[in-house]
């Protein structure tokens, strides 16, 4: 017996009172988090992520949606797709969950210095723009 929920990319089966993990389908992932399938089959590539098949068809565990949340939230703080890889790995490996929060200090402070750094990059660069254009504005004031 199958039921149907109200996203239709998420499917739960009963069999006997007992409802097991839901499954999404690819597209109802990348609707969910506004990416393409093409960009969660090369997360599944690289082997962050693994669906189940059924024949041709992937079916993503709520497992694999939280990996992909995560994949997405570190590949939009800056990280590569290899630290990303990195901290999934630790994921699975400790419980505890003490070497991933390590690592995961490391990389944020890592990622908070660098930018800091272009910030003021970004502070100078606007500084020296803003002088140019006063001297600018003041040398057609003088012409007019």
């Amino acid at each position: 017996m199958s039921s149907r929920t109200s996203d239709p990319g998420l499917r739960t089966v009963a069999a006997g009172g007992v409802i097991p993990d839901a499954a999404y389908s690819i597209s109802a992932l990348a609707k969910e988090f506004g990416i393409t399938t093409r960009a969660i089959r090369f997360y599944e590539s690289r082997g962050l992520i693994s669906p189940k098949r059924v024949g041709t068809v992937r079916r993503y565990s709520k497992r694999d949606r939280a990996r992909l949340m995560l994949i997405l939230r570190g590949r939009n703080l800056g990280f590569t797709i290899e630290d990303v890889g990195e901290y999934l790995a630790l994921y699975d490996a400790d419980p505890g969950q003490l070497a991933q929060t390590r690592l995961l200090l490391d990389k944020v402070t890592a990622a908070i210095e660098h930018l800091e750094t272009k910030r003021e990059d970004i502070e100078h660069s606007l500084a020296e723009l803003n002088d140019i254009r006063t001297r600018c504005e003041a040398h057609l004031k003088k012409r007019d």
